[in-house]
C-alpha cells in the first residue's frame, strides 16, 4: 500500500482500500463467531473482494501512467546553425530562435537561450535554446532538420530572390540516459562567461566547454550562474548528443521499415521551406502549406504541431503543397 499512499493521484483510494480490508475482515470474524451468519456474509465478501480488484486494478492504471508520463523527456535543447546563405542564414536562425521562443512562451513552457554566436548584422550563426515544460518533447521532436527560407534579403539591391538554408536539431534531456560517457573521452575546459549578469561573471570561469572525443561532438554552457551547474548541464546535454546521434544512425538502418514515419529524423533531411514571395510554410514531409509567415513567426506555430500529430496518426494530410 506504501507506493500507493504515497502517490497523491492514489492516496485517497488507498484509503478507501484499507477501509475494505478492514471491512472484510471485521465481516469473516462475523462469520467464524456466528457460523449461521456465513451464507449472509458470503455475497458481502463477493462484493467486497470485487470492489478490491477493481480499486487495485485503477491504482495500478494510474501508477503506470504516471511511469510513462516520467519517462517522456519535459527539457529539450534546441541546436541551430546556419548553412548556405551566409549572413541571411544567420538572420533566419534568428528569426526562428525567437519563433520558438515566443511558441514556448505561449504554451508556458520556459525557454533559456543558453549560447549563441552573432554576425555583424544581428543574426545568430549558431545558437542552442532550452526548453523545460510539460509535452515540450512530444510536440517540437519533428523540427530537427533543415529549414529553407526563399526571399529577397535586405542588403540585395537587385531584388533577386535568395535561398538560404539553417539546420535544427532537437535533443531531449531525459532522467535516464541510455547512453553512459567514459570520462576518459571528455575534454574540459573553463572560461569566463562574459555578457549579462553582473561583476562576478566576468571574473570567474564559470562557463564550460566540454568534448567529447571519440565523436567530436561538443557543448559550451554559460546559462548557470556556478561552474559546477554548467558543468552538470553541458554533461547533461553532451549525453543527449552523443544519444541522439546514435539514434540518428540507427535510424538511417532501419528507415525503409519504419511505416508512417514523419522523415527520417536527420538534421540534413530538408524539411520546411518559408516562401516569403508567395506568403507560404510548406512542410516536405506531410505535403501540407500554411500562410501568412509573419504571423507564424509571432511563435504561432501550433497549427503546424497539430498537422504534426495528426499525419503521425492517420498518415493523412490536410493540404497539398507544390514546393520542391
Amino acid at each position: 500500500m506504501e507506493k500507493y499512499k504515497a502517490n497523491p493521484k492514489t492516496a485517497f483510494m488507498a484509503g478507501l482500500y484499507e477501509k475494505l480490508l478492514k471491512d472484510e475482515a471485521e465481516t469473516r470474524a462475523m462469520a467464524e463467531k456466528d457460523p449461521s451468519m456465513k451464507e449472509l456474509v458470503e455475497a458481502d465478501l463477493v462484493s467486497i473482494e470485487e470492489q478490491k480488484a477493481s480499486m487495485l486494478a485503477e491504482m495500478d492504471e494510474i501508477i503506470k501512467n504516471d511511469f510513462v508520463e516520467e519517462e517522456k523527456p519535459k527539457e529539450i535543447v534546441m541546436e541551430f546553425r546556419a548553412g548556405a546563405g551566409g549572413d541571411e542564414a544567420a538572420l533566419f536562425v534568428a528569426e526562428l530562435v525567437d519563433m520558438y521562443k515566443r511558441y514556448a512562451e505561449a504554451r508556458g513552457w520556459k525557454a533559456i537561450l543558453m549560447e549563441k554566436t552573432e554576425n555583424s548584422l544581428g543574426g545568430f550563426k549558431d545558437a542552442s535554446l532550452q526548453v523545460k515544460g510539460v509535452g515540450v518533447y512530444e510536440d517540437l521532436r519533428w523540427e530537427t532538420g533543415v529549414h529553407r527560407v526563399q526571399r529577397v534579403p535586405e542588403t540585395e539591391k537587385m531584388g533577386r530572390i535568395h535561398t538560404s538554408t539553417i539546420t535544427v536539431a532537437i535533443m531531449p534531456l531525459r532522467k535516464k540516459s541510455k547512453v553512459v560517457l567514459n570520462t576518459a573521452d571528455l575534454e574540459m575546459e573553463f572560461s569566463r562567461a562574459g555578457g549579462k549578469g553582473g561583476q562576478n561573471v566576468n571574473k570567474v570561469e564559470s562557463a564550460v566547454r566540454l568534448v567529447h572525443k571519440p565523436t567530436g561532438l561538443e557543448v559550451r554552457s554559460t546559462a548557470e550562474r556556478s561552474q559546477g551547474a554548467n558543468r552538470e548541464l553541458a554533461l547533461q546535454i553532451l549525453t543527449a548528443k552523443v544519444e541522439a546521434l546514435q539514434e540518428e544512425q540507427e535510424a538511417k538502418k532501419f528507415a525503409s521499415d519504419r511505416k508512417g514515419q514523419i522523415g527520417t529524423g536527420d538534421r540534413s533531411e530538408k524539411i520546411r521551406t518559408y516562401n516569403y514571395p508567395q506568403d507560404r510554410i510548406t512542410d516536405h514531409r506531410i505535403k501540407q502549406s500554411w500562410h501568412n509567415i509573419p504571423v507564424i513567426l509571432e511563435g504561432r506555430i501550433q497549427p503546424i504541431i497539430d498537422a504534426l500529430h495528426e499525419f503521425e496518426k492517420t498518415g493523412k494530410a490536410g493540404g497539398e503543397a507544390d514546393e520542391e
